[in-house]
C-alpha cells in the first residue's frame, strides 16, 4: 500500500486483551461499515497469535483495511519484548496482510535499516507520542523526518486551548509528507475532527463497545454523523462554543445538524476553555481562524474585554454568549436576551406586562434588560436579597422578599436560577402556589423541572427552557450564516441530545 487515498479518514483503534474479544470486536464495526481498523497487537497477551489472526479476519472481510501496532511499553504501549521481537511480530503481520503498520520513532531511530525490510510492502508510519504536554513542533517534525517512512504520526497531549492549532499546523505545512497529527484529551479534541481538513491523512476514533486507546477519543459515529469529518472540506468554516465544563453541552448537536439540514460548509465544536486561558483561546481563535462562537458559563462576563465591538444591550446586561469575526474585528452580542422576549412575547403583549424575574446573577440580568427595554414592569426576587436589591437598581425593577410573593401576581414569571438543574432536579423556587399566568423556566435539563410540573398541575402555561435555548440559538446561526435556520430540526436534535439519543454529552475517553 503505496497511495495515501486508499487510507480512509477514520481509524477504529481496536486494544482489546486476547484475540477472541479483539476479532469480535473487530466484526462488529466491519458488520457496522467501518473499514479501516488498527490492531493494537501489543494489547494482546500473545501478539505473534493477533498477527496469526489477520487473515483470517480479512478471508471474512476483504474490504476492511488493517493497520498493525505493537508499542513497546517503554514507549506507552504494552509490549514487554525487545526490539527484535517487536519488529517479528510486525513482520508476521505484515506478511499476514497489514496494510499498514505503527512503528514508535524510539524502536525506528534505533533500527532504520530493519525498517527498510517493510517498505514496498506495506504502509510505513513513524509514530510521536507525547503524554505530558504539547512541545515545539518544529523540533518534533525534524525529529521524525530523520527517519525515511510513508506516514508520520505526531500525537501530543493538549495543556491549552492554542496546543491545537499548533498540532493543526503541522499537518498543514507538510501536506506532501502525508503526516497524521492529534492532541490527547478533552482540550485537544477539536483536533480530532479537523486534523483531515488541515491536510492530516485520518484520524481515530474508539470502537462502538469498547474503550479507546488514548485521551478524547469518542466514537466513529460522532465523528462521522454528528461532525461529518468525513464531508468537511479544506475551506469549511469552523463555530464552536467555550464554556468549562463542555463536554455535556448539547449546542454541537443543535448547531452541526442545522449546518447539514441547511447544507453549509461548517462545523461546530466543543472547545473547554479554563478562566485562565481565555486569553490563550483568542490566539487559536485567530489562528484556526473561527468564525463564530458560543459562550457560556464560566466565560460571558470575562469575554468583553476581549471584544472589539459590544453590542448597546450585551454591554448593558454586562454579558455577551455570542462572538463573531466582521471585518477583521471580534464583536460580541447577548442571544440569551431575544431567548427570553422570543418565546414570551408568542403568548403576551410584553408592553405594559407585569414579569416577576427569579433570581439575581447574568441570566436574571439578562432577562430583567431585555423586558425593560421591551416595555415589561419588571419584579424580581431571590435568595440573596443584597444582590436582588442591587440588581433591582440597574434594571429600574422592583425588588421583592420571596414571603411578599402571596399578595401579588403577575402576567409572567421568569424562572433564571439553577434550581431544578441536573443533578439537583428535586429542587423548586416555589413551594406551592407560582403567582401568574405564565412559567417560563429557564432551565433545559431535566425537559420537565419539579416547577414545570407544578406548573401544569396549576394549570398555568408553560414556557420550557428548552424554548429559550433554541431561541437563541437560532439567532446565533442566523447571525452567523445569514440564512435562515431550521428551527424544527434544531429542536429535534436538542430533544434527541436531552434523551440520550442524539450525539451530544458524548464521553471524552
Amino acid at each position: 500500500m503505496s497511495q495515501t487515498r486508499s487510507l480512509p479518514r477514520i481509524c477504529i483503534a481496536l486494544g482489546l486483551p486476547d484475540v477472541p474479544t479483539l476479532l469480535e470486536h473487530a466484526r462488529r464495526e466491519a458488520e457496522a461499515g467501518e473499514i479501516f481498523l488498527e490492531f493494537r497487537l501489543d494489547y494482546l497477551s500473545s501478539p505473534s497469535k493477533g498477527a496469526e489472526a489477520i487473515p483470517q479476519f480479512l478471508e471474512q472481510y476483504p474490504d476492511c483495511v488493517l493497520l498493525a501496532t505493537c508499542r513497546r511499553h517503554q514507549n506507552h504501549g504494552k509490549f514487554n519484548g525487545s526490539i527484535e521481537e517487536q519488529l517479528a511480530v510486525l513482520d508476521m503481520a505484515v506478511r499476514n496482510g497489514a496494510h499498514a503498520i505503527d512503528i514508535e520513532i524510539e524502536t525506528a531511530e534505533v533500527a532504520q535499516d530493519r525498517l527498510s525490510q517493510f517498505r514496498g510492502r506495506t504502509f510505513v508510519i513513524v509514530s510521536y507520542h507525547n503524554f505530558e504536554a504539547t512541545p515545539p513542533m518544529d523540533t518534533v517534525v525534524n525529529r521524525v523526518m530523520k527517519v525515511q517512512a510513508d506516514g508520520y504520526k505526531i500525537v501530543t497531549t493538549a495543556r491549552k486551548p492554542s496546543d491545537n492549532v499548533r498540532v493543526l499546523a503541522a499537518a498543514k505545512a507538510l501536506p506532501k509528507h502525508r503526516m497524521i497529527v492529534l492532541a490527547m484529551g478533552e482540550l485537544g479534541f477539536p483536533t480530532r475532527v479537523l486534523s483531515p481538513v488541515f491536510g492530516g491523512v485520518y484520524t481515530y476514533a474508539a470502537p462502538m463497545y469498547a474503550e479507546g486507546t488514548a485521551a478524547g477519543q469518542v466514537s466513529s459515529r460522532f465523528l462521522r454523523h454528528l461532525y461529518r469529518v468525513e464531508k468537511l472540506s479544506k475551506s469549511a468554516k469552523i463555530y464552536g462554543v467555550i464554556a468549562d465544563p463542555v463536554r455535556h453541552t448539547i449546542s454541537p448537536a443543535v448547531h452541526n445538524r442545522a449546518f447539514q439540514s441547511k447544507r453549509v460548509d461548517a462545523v461546530y465544536l466543543p472547545f473547554l476553555v479554563s478562566p485562565a486561558c481565555l486569553r490563550d483561546f483568542f490566539s487559536l481563535a485567530a489562528k484556526l481562524p473561527l468564525s463564530g462562537f458560543s459562550v457560556t458559563i464560566p466565560h460571558k462576563q470575562k469575554i468583553i474585554r476581549y471584544l472589539d465591538v459590544v453590542e448597546p444591550l450585551a454591554r448593558r446586561i454586562g454579558a455577551v454568549n455570542t462572538v463573531w469575526r466582521k471585518a477583521g474585528k471580534w464583536r460580541g452580542t447577548n442571544t440569551d436576551a431575544a431567548g427570553v422576549t422570543g418565546p414570551l412575547s408568542r403568548l403576551l403583549k410584553i408592553a405594559h406586562s407585569s414579569v416577576l424575574i427569579v433570581g439575581n446573577g447574568g441570566a436574571a440580568r439578562s432577562a430583567a434588560c431585555a423586558l425593560s427595554d421591551a416595555g415589561a414592569k419588571i419584579t424580581l426576587v431571590g435568595r440573596n436579597a443584597d444582590r436582588v436589591r442591587a440588581l433591582s437598581k440597574i434594571c429600574g425593577a422592583e425588588a421583592l422578599l420571596k414571603e411578599q410573593l402571596d399578595s401579588h401576581h403577575f402576567d409572567a414569571v421568569v424562572h433564571a436560577t439553577p434550581l431544578g438543574m441536573f443533578p439537583h432536579v428535586n429542587e423548586c423556587f416555589f413551594e406551592d402556589r407560582i403567582p401568574a399566568d405564565i412559567v417560563f423556566d429557564m432551565v433545559y435539563n431535566p425537559l420537565e423541572t419539579v416547577l414545570v410540573k407544578h406548573a401544569k398541575e396549576q394549570g398555568k402555561t408553560v414556557v420550557p427552557g428548552l424554548d429559550m435555548f433554541i431561541e437563541q440559538a437560532v439567532r446565533q446561526f442566523e447571525l452567523w450564516t445569514g440564512e435562515t435556520a431550521p428551527r424544527s430540526v434544531m429542536q429535534k436534535a436538542a430533544l434527541e441530545a436531552l434523551s440520550g439519543n442524539g450525539h451530544a454529552m458524548h464521553p471524552s475517553r
